[in-house]
């Protein structure tokens, strides 16, 4: 029977040849396989979103326009029109006498041809006290209908569709005539056909005008998005470039609108540099620190050392400080990329001492300060710092624990920071031991058990976040100060 294992090796060698046959994204030439990206979400076009405003606004623009300007050009159009009907009665009545038989009658011809052909189009009439109307030649046979209930001692203007085919524009006015007590109706009439034909010429050049004038807009509109939008497509080049030809920069010129996106797009790309480095050196730091450890154990056992058990103890304990450290290390510097946390610092300082006065129940902590102050760290990274800190100065400490929490100025870089300083009544450090404190495993009382790490935790996950710890000491007790600077957080 063949084992599991070989079973899946098998499945595997069988189902390769296939998979790399059907997998689109096989390189021929390299014979890498590339991993397919889904698609991610999008909004839409921004060229599609602003033609689509460019064009709606156009539309709503343009049609109000051509509406109000077709009501201007419509009113100036009829009021000439009803202007030169009104110059036609005013010259009537001007002509206007009264005979001996009380009737109307002109006292000269009127200049205007159009009056004399029949069904011309113009018309005038003279009516009133029960006389035959006085009609113009070119009304035939036919009178007008007029609004006989009118009194008015200026001329008023309506339509009448009088005539089936022949809308009319009537001007009319009441008017009395010397020799005669008889109020006059003198009318003149002028076909419509002429006025529509006029308004319909400017409407059809409004027409035109406004669509020539819509499409060149709809045009400069997409020229603009294009152009407008030219430098994300630069951007999307250069993007292609970091990706394709090994360019870890964006450096091509761009529009002042678009140069910060491209700056924060650079601080990323360096940032992501400094976490590849990081993660790098962090590797390269723990290996070299387990080589030795390995190389004293290979070569006890291969001695077959008598104490190869105490040995074996011992460089086990180192190992785990390194990796202990270096896991602690990672942890920060991975959360740190994953976005910029807002801490209460003294809610997680409540929470520590909480946790540390269970294994010290005989020290007596105080903590006080600023209760808003926050610091751009993730909260677990801050405890595991303020963790180390509290319990190094109840653990060496004579029996009193001060935690104060200051928010202070900002420093020469325009930074802003939070102090936390954290004292004891112990016997305190010589100055020109304190630096052997933040080497890893470095313990001045072995007596008392612990890592050695402490510390050197605290000043690498400090250095994570930018910030900073330094060894004083206490002028209120006499004993160690931890002074522990991060950045604070900007309040919201």
């Amino acid at each position: 029977m063949s084992s599991p294992r070989s079973a899946a090796l098998a499945t595997v060698s069988t189902t390769r040849p296939e998979a790399l046959a059907s997998d689109g994204n096989a390189n021929a030439g390299t014979g890498v396989i590339e991993p397919s990206v889904a698609p991610l979400p999008h909004t839409g076009s921004i060229s599609r979103r602003m033609m689509l405003i460019a064009a709606g606004w156009i539309f709503i623009l343009l049609s109000l326009g051509g509406v109000a300007l077709d009501r201007a050009l419509t009113r100036l159009v009829s009021d000439q029109f009803d202007a030169e009907l009104e110059q036609s009665l005013t010259a009537m009545i001007a002509s206007a006498e009264i005979d001996p038989l009380g009737e109307v009658f002109f006292n000269r011809i009127l200049g205007d041809q159009r009056f004399l052909e029949p069904n011309s189009g113009f018309y005038w009439q003279i009516s009133g006290g029960g006389y035959q109307p006085y009609l113009s030649r070119s009304l035939w046979d036919s009178t007008l209908d007029i609004r006989e209930d009118v009194n008015a001692a200026e001329p008023i203007f309506y339509d009448s569709d009088q005539f089936p085919e022949e809308r009319l524009r009537i001007a009319q006015r009441t008017v009395g005539l010397p020799g005669s007590d008889v109020r006059w109706q003198f009318v003149v009439a002028g076909s419509r056909e002429e006025l529509d034909a006029r308004l319909n010429e400017i409407r059809a050049i409004l027409a035109w005008s406004f669509a020539v004038l819509g499409i060149g807009l709809l045009l400069m509109a997409m020229l603009q998005s294009w152009y407008g939008l030219g430098p994300l497509r630069r951007i999307r080049r250069a993007i292609a470039r970091i990706r394709t030809s090994g360019v870890n920069r964006v450096t091509d010129p761009l529009p002042l609108e678009v140069q910060p996106m491209v700056e924060e797009l650079n601080a990323l790309l360096a940032h992501s540099e400094r976490q590849a480095e990081e993660a790098r050196t962090h590797a390269g730091n723990l290996a070299h620190a387990l080589k030795t450890p390995l190389t004293v154990l290979t070569n006890a056992a291969s001695a077959h050392s008598p104490d190869l058990d105490e040995t074996v103890l011992r460089e086990v304990a180192v190992m785990r400080r390194q990796v202990d450290h270096h896991l602690a290390r990672a942890r920060a510097a991975g959360r740190r990329a994953v976005g910029l946390a807002r801490t209460n610092v003294m809610d997680s300082a409540v929470a520590v001492q909480r946790a540390v006065s269970r294994l010290y129940p005989q020290v007596r902590f105080d903590i006080d300060g600023s209760a808003e102050a926050r610091v751009v760290i993730e909260r677990q990274d801050l405890e595991e710092m303020l963790g180390n800190l509290i319990e190094n100065a109840a653990k060496y400490g004579g029996g009193s624990v001060f935690v104060t929490v200051d928010a202070e100025a900002s420093d020469e870089a325009g930074r802003d920071f939070v102090s936390i300083w954290v004292e004891d009544d112990g016997v305190g450090i010589p100055p020109e031991k304190r630096g052997e404190l933040f080497s890893r495993g470095a313990r001045l009382d072995t007596e008392k058990p612990g890592t050695g790490l402490g510390l050197a935790i605290v000043r690498d996950v400090a250095e994570i976040y930018q910030g900073s710890v330094e060894l004083a000491e206490s002028e209120d007790l006499g004993g160690l100060l931890v002074k522990l600077r991060l950045p604070r957080a900007k309040a919201e």
